[in-house]
Parts: structure tokens; sequence; C-alpha cells
């Protein structure tokens, strides 16, 4: 079945409206498509429309965890990240407060909002803040598992969601160790390690692959900071050839995480598929992730043209 993640987050605000007083929501006048109208019209005197003032409402958050509150802030990713920034990294990640950003619409699949409102920049925006934490879901069951994580640690984190569907990776049965990479296909060729909305993609084109004898193995990793140096440098090693798969400017993104991880380390070839350093364009998500390269069968292309 297909969900769609930021729907995944305004059914568990429900959740955590009724189990925790403490939660407050903050969104930032696009609560109905960030979802946290939920939140709102369950526990509407802790729910906060701070209008179309990001800074603002990240200077609110950051008091609020000061406070002894548990903040959860949404926009849309461009704003959330690029507009607040400095906020987000002095009165946020510097004290290091406990608040959690969960941005929606990430990626080119916001479709015909077009570049403005495509953010692909943002996870390279908030792996350099120090004291952030940067989660990137699968799928709508981790995605809640995920945000459930989230509020329990100690400091900031921000969480990285999209506008449109995507396939189910796992089940409400699914148990999560976010410290963590996770191994979905155990294959004997190449490694396909993905992050996000390219995860189902990444498993699409193993059946493809298999028409062309190539066993590959699927490797999701969900958390770009901190990241699982261990497991990537175990998996890089073992297959000749390593593609990371993202949605996502390569710059700053996955295959920066992967390629810091494994660099001077005596590891095989990473080789980079995801937005090459260009702003996307308006259109139909799926023709935009088409032309961008971000398809199973590109990615099978790819590998094809690398390791036969």
């Amino acid at each position: 079945m297909e969900h769609e993640t930021r729907v995944a987050y305004g059914e568990l605000l429900i959740e955590l409206a009724k189990e925790n007083a403490n939660i407050v929501v903050l969104d930032a006048d696009v609560s109905k498509s960030t979802k946290t109208i939920e939140f709102k019209s369950v526990a509407p005197g802790r729910f906060v429309s701070a209008g179309i003032a990001e800074c603002n409402m990240m200077g609110m958050a950051a008091g609020l965890a000061a406070s002894g509150k548990i903040p959860l802030v949404s926009s849309f990713a461009v704003f959330a990240v690029g507009r607040a920034f400095e906020i987000i990294r002095n009165s946020i990640a510097y004290p290091n407060l406990n608040v959690t950003i969960i941005a929606t619409h990430a990626g080119l699949s916001v479709g015909e909002d077009g570049a403005s409102h495509q953010s692909i920049e943002d996870i390279a925006l908030m792996r350099a803040l120090p004291n952030m934490r940067v989660f990137v879901p699968a799928d709508y069951y981790e995605t809640k598992a995920i945000i459930r994580h989230a509020i329990e640690l100690d400091g900031p984190c921000y969480v990285r969601l999209q506008r449109g569907k995507s396939e189910d990776i796992y089940n409400e049965k699914s148990l999560f160790d976010f410290e963590r990479i996770k191994t979905l296909r155990e294959g004997s060729d190449v490694c396909i390690i993905a992050t996000g909305l390219m995860v189902q993609e990444a498993l699409k084109a193993v059946d493809i692959l298999k028409n062309f004898d190539i066993d590959p193995t699927v490797v999701e990793v969900s958390s770009l900071k901190p990241v699982d140096d261990k497991g990537i440098l175990d998996v890089v090693r073992r297959h000749k050839f390593n593609f990371t798969f993202e949605e996502h400017n390569i710059i700053g993104g996955l295959f920066s995480t992967i390629a810091e991880t494994v660099a001077g380390k005596n590891s095989n070839v990473v080789i980079p598929i995801g937005i090459q350093d260009e702003f996307g364009e308006s259109g139909k998500p799926k023709d935009v992730l088409k032309k961008y390269g971000l398809t199973a069968d590109h990615l099978v292309k790819v590998i094809l043209s690398t390791a036969r």
C-alpha cells in the first residue's frame, strides 16, 4: 500500500497529544498541509500558529524548550530550514535544546510548486550544525517510529518528510534501531544505499536487475547524523560498487555522508545518484523525478553501465 509520511505525522500527533501534556506543536500557517492541524483538533491550547514567520516560530520553540516543554515545529522544508536557519543555529542547536523540527514537502517530489519550494539542500544545512541529529524516514511506519525516537532524545532533531505518497516498506510490527543501517535485501553483487523516498525505488530496481543476473544488496540509511559508521564501512567494503540514491543534492546529503565515512579507510567505489547540484523545475512529481534520474529505471541504467 501507499501512504503519505506527513499523514503519519498528523496521526501520531493525535496520539502524542493524549500521551504527554508537555508536548506543544508550532506551525507557520501551513498546518493543513503539514497535518499539524490534527494536533490542534485535540489540543488547541497547546497549538501555536506563528503565521508566515518561521524565524519567530523557531525562537518561540527555543523558549518553550528552555521552559521544559517539548516543542515539535513544522513548515515546508525550504522555509523551516532555509528561512529560519540562523535562528535554528543560534537559538536551538547552539544551546542544544530539545526542539524537534519536522519539515514536510522536501525534495523534488513537491512537483508543481517548482524550484522555489523544492528543498534539495536541507539535509546539508542540518548536518552541518553541531548538536543536530538528522533523520529521513522511508515510509509511513518508519515516520511514526522516528518522530517518537526524536522527541525522546536529548537535543535538537531534524526529521525530513515529503509531500506525496510512498509505498510501505515496513508494517506496524516492524522494529527499528536508529543507531544502525538497515539491510533490506542481502545480495552478492553491487550495493544500493538509499534514503527516504528513494528506498522504494531501490527495491523496485532489484527485480529489474535480476533480469541482468545482478544480485544487489539494498541498504536504508534513515539516520544521516549520527550515522552508523561501522555498518556503512562494512557494507561498502563488501561490495566493489556502491551506489548512493537520494532525493537531495549529492553535495551535503547521503553521498557526502557515506563518502565522509569511508574516506581514507581502504573502501571500495561509491557512486552518487541524486540531484546533480542543480535546481529542480515545476512538473508532476513523477515526471520531475524521472527527469532528474530519481527512478528505479535510471538506477538500473547507471548500475549496468558501471558494474558490468
